[in-house]
C-alpha cells in the first residue's frame, strides 16, 4: 500500500511539472549593441512572446524585419543570449536610422493618378516618403493595380543605394502586371436568374476589367432586389487565357400581401366605421424580374380606388424597362376618374433610376343633373411626365429603406367643355431614417404634390389622408390642389423583431375649388411586430385641423399585416 501511494505521489508531481512545462511562456527582448541606442529601442517596445523554443529563430527574424521597417535598414543580429529559463535577449547592431527614402519609378507602369491615390506627390520619376510608411504605400499601390485588372501584380523595392550625403534610395519594380478581364460569368444555385440584372443592375459584364473588391460589392447589391440572395462571395477561376467569375445565388419568395383594416367613428351617427386597403405584389414569378401590382382601397363611405401596374425590366436585355398602370377612382355616385400611365425607365445604378412617360386622365360626372356652381365636370387630360428615384437600403430587417427620394413632374393640358388649359403637376416623396444608435432612430418623410392650372375641377384634385399620407384622417378623405405632409416617428427597437414608435404628423393643403387653406395635425402611437406571418403593425392617431378642438371620437386605428409568400 505504501508503495502505491509513493507511486501515485510521483505521478502527480510529474504530471504537474509536465503541465507547467507545456504551459510555459517564453519572452524575446531586443537590445542594441550600442548602449546609446538603448533608450530609442525601449520606446519602440519591441518584444515577442511564444510557447515553443523552436519559434525562437523565427521570432528573431520577425523582430529584425520590424527594425528594418522602422528605418534600421542595416541592422544585424549579433547574438542571442539566454537571460533565464523563460527570457531571451537578441542583441542587434542597429546602424543608422533612416527617416525617409527616395523611390524611383517607371512612368510606363505607374501613372501620376495612381500615385496620388496612395497620397504620394511624385516629382521627376521619383517620390520621397517616410521609411515607416513604405509597407502601407506599397500595399495601396498594389490594391490600385489589382482594381485595374492586374490581379497578380506584386511590388517590390530593389537596387537600394546610399548617396554621398547618406540618403537612402531604391527603385520600385512591378511584377506580374498582366491585365485580366471577365471572360465568363457562371451562376450557381439559381440558374434561371435573369442575367440582364447582372449586366444592367449590378454592372457586371463580360469584357470588363477584373476587380475582385468591386465584384463583391456588385454581388451584394443583388440582395436589394428582394427575389434573390447571395449565398457567398463570388469566386474566380483563373486559366492561362481566361478569367471565369462564379456567382452563388438563391431564389427568394418575394410576393407581397399588404392589408390594412381601419377603425373610426362616424361623427354624425357615432357608429363604428370600417375602412382599409389590400395591396398584392407578384414579383419575379416568371424568372424575368417582372412585377404585377394590384391595389384596392375603400373608405367605408362608397369611395373606392383600384390600381393595377405591370413592370417589365430590361426589355430585350437592354437597360430600358417598360411599365404600365391603370387607376380607377369612384366617389359614391358623384364621379368616376380613370388614369392610364405608361413609362420607360432607365436604371442608372442599383440605387437610382430615371424615367419618362405619358399619363392620360378621363373623368365623368355621374350626377343626373348639373348643379350650379358645382366644380365637377367631364374632362380629359394628357401629360408628358419625367422623374427619377433613389433608394438606399440598410441591414436592419425591420426598417430596410434608409433613404428614399422620388420626384415626378408632368406638363400637359386639360380639355373640359371643349376648352383646353395648360397644366403642370409635381409630386415628390423624400424619406430618411436617422439612426441614433442600435435601438433608437428618427424617421422623417415629406410628401408633396401640386397642380398648377388657371382653373380647377373637384374631380381632378389630389386625394390624400390615411396611413400612407397623414395619419389620423380617413383614407383619401382630403382633396387638394396642393398639399404637403411631414410624417415623423421616434422609434425604439425592443428586439430584432419588435418596435414601438410615436406618431407626429403635420400637413398643409389648399383646395382652389373651395378657396380653402388648412393646416393639419395628428398625434399618436404605433407598434410593429415581425411575426412568422409577416410584419404586423398597429397605429392609433388623432387628426385635427388648425383651430379645432380635440375629440377622442376622431381617433383612427389601423391594423396592417405585410406578408411575403
Amino acid at each position: 500500500m505504501k508503495k502505491f501511494f509513493t507511486l501515485l505521489l510521483y505521478l502527480n508531481i510529474y504530471t504537474c511539472f509536465f503541465v507547467a512545462a507545456q504551459a510555459q511562456e517564453y519572452t524575446l527582448k531586443i537590445k542594441a549593441e550600442n548602449p546609446q541606442q538603448h533608450s530609442s529601442l525601449d520606446t519602440l517596445q519591441l518584444m515577442r512572446t511564444f510557447k515553443d523554443l523552436s519559434q525562437l529563430n523565427p521570432q528573431t527574424d520577425s523582430l529584425q524585419l520590424n527594425l528594418q521597417k522602422l528605418g534600421y535598414i542595416e541592422s544585424q543580429l549579433i547574438k542571442i543570449q539566454k537571460y533565464n529559463d523563460s527570457v531571451f535577449t537578441a542583441r542587434f547592431a542597429l546602424g543608422k536610422k533612416y527617416e525617409s527614402i527616395k523611390i524611383y519609378f517607371d512612368e510606363r507602369f505607374f501613372t501620376k493618378k495612381e500615385l496620388q491615390q496612395a497620397k504620394i506627390a511624385p516629382k521627376n520619376q521619383h517620390f520621397i516618403i517616410p521609411i515607416e510608411s513604405v509597407t502601407q504605400v506599397l500595399l495601396k499601390l498594389t490594391t490600385t493595380k489589382n482594381r485595374k485588372g492586374q490581379a497578380f501584380a506584386k511590388l517590390k523595392l530593389v537596387n537600394f543605394e546610399k548617396d554621398a550625403s547618406g540618403n537612402l534610395s531604391a527603385t520600385l519594380k512591378l511584377l506580374n502586371n498582366e491585365k485580366r478581364y471577365i471572360d465568363s460569368i457562371v451562376i450557381k444555385g439559381y440558374e434561371k436568374f435573369p442575367k440582364a440584372f447582372l449586366r444592367h443592375y449590378a454592372g457586371i459584364k463580360k469584357g470588363k476589367t477584373f476587380d475582385q473588391k468591386k465584384l463583391i460589392t456588385q454581388s451584394e447589391n443583388l440582395n436589394s432586389l428582394g427575389f434573390v440572395t447571395t449565398t457567398k462571395s463570388p469566386e474566380v477561376l483563373f486559366r492561362k487565357n481566361k478569367t471565369s467569375v462564379y456567382f452563388y445565388l438563391n431564389k427568394e419568395n418575394n410576393n407581397l400581401f399588404d392589408g390594412v383594416l381601419g377603425f373610426s367613428t362616424n361623427e354624425e351617427t357615432q357608429k363604428l366605421k370600417l375602412n382599409g386597403y389590400l395591396n398584392l405584389q407578384l414579383n419575379n414569378n416568371l424568372n424575368y424580374g417582372e412585377q404585377l401590382l394590384i391595389e384596392y382601397k375603400a373608405d367605408g363611405e362608397e369611395q373606392i380606388s383600384f390600381k393595377t401596374k405591370l413592370a417589365l425590366p430590361y426589355l430585350f436585355k437592354t437597360p430600358f424597362g417598360l411599365s404600365g398602370a391603370l387607376k380607377i377612382f369612384k366617389k359614391d355616385s358623384t364621379y368616376i376618374t380613370t388614369e392610364q400611365e405608361i413609362q420607360i425607365d432607365y436604371q442608372l445604378n442599383p440605387e437610382s433610376k430615371a424615367y419618362i412617360g405619358y399619363r392620360g386622365n378621363e373623368s365623368n360626372n355621374l350626377l343626373d343633373e348639373i348643379i350650379a356652381g358645382d366644380a365637377i365636370e367631364d374632362f380629359t387630360s394628357k401629360f408628358l411626365i419625367a422623374g427619377g428615384s433613389y433608394t438606399k437600403l440598410q441591414s436592419n430587417k425591420l426598417f430596410r429603406e434608409k433613404t428614399m427620394i422620388s420626384l415626378t413632374t408632368g406638363i400637359g393640358s386639360r380639355d373640359a367643355k371643349n376648352i383646353a388649359e395648360n397644366q403642370v403637376t409635381f409630386s415628390s416623396i423624400i424619406a430618411n431614417i436617422f439612426n441614433l444608435n442600435a435601438k433608437n432612430s428618427i424617421y422623417i418623410q415629406n410628401n408633396t404634390s401640386a397642380l398648377i392650372s388657371e382653373s380647377y375641377l373637384e374631380n381632378e384634385l389630389f386625394r390624400f389622408g390615411g396611413i400612407n399620407s397623414i395619419r389620423g384622417f380617413n383614407e383619401n378623405s382630403l382633396e387638394a390642389s396642393l398639399y404637403s405632409t411631414i410624417n415623423t416617428e421616434y422609434r425604439y427597437q425592443l428586439t430584432n423583431n419588435a418596435y414601438i414608435h410615436s406618431i407626429m404628423d403635420v400637413g398643409y393643403f389648399e383646395n382652389q375649388t373651395l378657396s380653402l387653406k388648412e393646416r393639419l395635425y395628428s398625434f399618436g402611437i404605433g407598434l410593429g411586430l415581425n411575426t412568422k406571418t409577416g410584419l404586423l403593425r398597429f397605429n392609433m392617431a388623432n387628426g385635427n385641423t388648425e383651430g379645432s378642438s380635440f375629440k377622442f371620437s376622431k381617433t383612427k386605428v389601423h391594423i396592417s399585416i405585410s406578408s411575403k409568400f
